[in-house]
């Protein structure tokens, strides 16, 4: 803590909960001592910057309250993302209030969790630390967010991670009898886990061959065609008399998850850097590679917006190559033999020259 002069004022500069201060009082140097001597004293009680007792909240209690008020009603997927990141950003934050995280505190976090994680994985640790934050400044627990001070790390998106057609086959061909229908369907519907697992065979229309989806993740009704595959292995599922479920255990209850035994159907088979999800990548971009339109895909997939679907088109130069060539077969059929012959004829003085 200090006075200095700047001009013909002075300042006092000190340090609250890491955050630097600077206050120009004016040009009498005695009342700039004076209301340095008032901050240490409001710091000291705690009434600095309004920072009532009752506002003095522990991050992990917040944490609770976040995942009670907020994201169990307005999150479907909380126990798979919030409560995952919350747990997580309760490892390093723990018993400090809200108003004691500072920027370079989060700077840290991100420093150690990179050491474990994906920049990607990290990034939504800190999307969650946000809004636990935002939340915190609406509900009257603390005046800004740290986190806004903080840059996220950069990720390649650059190409995501779908299946080839012969690692395609060999998954299908080690998946257990109970996996394979599950797999099958998500790359013949481009669904998400948590779609698959929780489908009812009353959404299913097999007259129309179609899938209605109600519980999605953007809150919106989607309807999946059901192609021959997917209906084949949807017909050869045994109904249990006792449960509304697809896919369900013994007593009916619906299948909670399948991560062992995919993970295990993956090892078999010899394919790396791929999870679940990748199966919707698939979906995706094996539509693409096949000519289908990216507003038809987006639709699909259930995009908002067709920048989502943007991330799905990584197409390979082999198959914009064929694209290039399936051009030059239209425009060959259009051509007089007066043009080809003078594109030959150019050519040929091109060469001689």
């Amino acid at each position: 803590m200090s006075v200095y002069q700047k001009g013909k004022n002075y300042y006092i500069d000190y340090y609250f909960c890491g955050h630097r201060k600077r206050e120009c009082i004016g040009p009498d140097k005695r009342l700039a001592e004076t209301v340095l001597r008032k901050r240490k004293v409001e710091m000291a009680e705690g009434r600095y910057l309004d920072i009532k007792k009752n506002e003095k909240i522990k991050f992990e209690d917040f944490g609770e309250q976040y995942l009670e008020l907020h994201s169990k009603v307005n999150n479907k997927s909380w126990r798979s993302s919030d409560l995952h990141n919350v747990g997580t950003l309760k490892k390093y934050f723990s018993g400090r209030y809200l108003y004691e995280i500072t920027p370079v505190m989060i700077e840290r976090f991100k420093t150690e969790r990179i050491k474990e994680v994906s920049p990607a994985t990290v990034n939504r640790g800190i999307a969650c630390l946000k809004s636990m934050f935002n939340k915190a400044i609406q509900w009257g627990k603390v005046e800004e967010n740290p986190v806004t001070k903080v840059k996220l790390l950069r990720e390649n998106n650059k190409r995501l991670r779908y299946l080839e057609t012969e690692e395609i086959v060999r998954l299908l061909a080690r998946c257990s009898k109970r996996l394979k229908p599950i797999v099958v369907l998500a790359l013949n519907t481009g669904m998400r886990k948590g779609e698959i697992l929780g489908l009812k065979w009353q959404d299913i229309d097999f007259k129309r061959g179609i899938i209605y989806l109600y519980n999605t993740k953007n809150g919106a009704k989607r309807e999946i065609p059901i192609n021959d595959m997917a209906k084949t292995a949807l017909i050869r599922i045994p109904k249990h008399p006792c449960s509304s479920y697809v896919f369900c255990d013994k007593n009916g209850s619906p299948v909670k998850g399948v991560r062992k035994s995919f993970f295990t159907a993956l090892n078999k088979s010899d394919i790396i850097n791929a999870t679940f999800h990748t199966l919707r990548h698939s979906f995706a971009s094996h539509l693409v590679m096949s000519g289908i339109d990216l507003n038809t895909v987006r639709e699909l997939m259930g995009h908002k917006s067709i920048e989502m679907t943007l991330r799905y088109a990584h197409l390979s130069p082999d198959y914009k190559r064929r694209a290039v060539d399936v051009l030059s077969k239209r425009m060959d059929t259009i051509w007089t033999p007066e043009l080809k012959s003078g594109i030959s004829e150019n050519r040929l003085a091109f060469v001689t020259h």
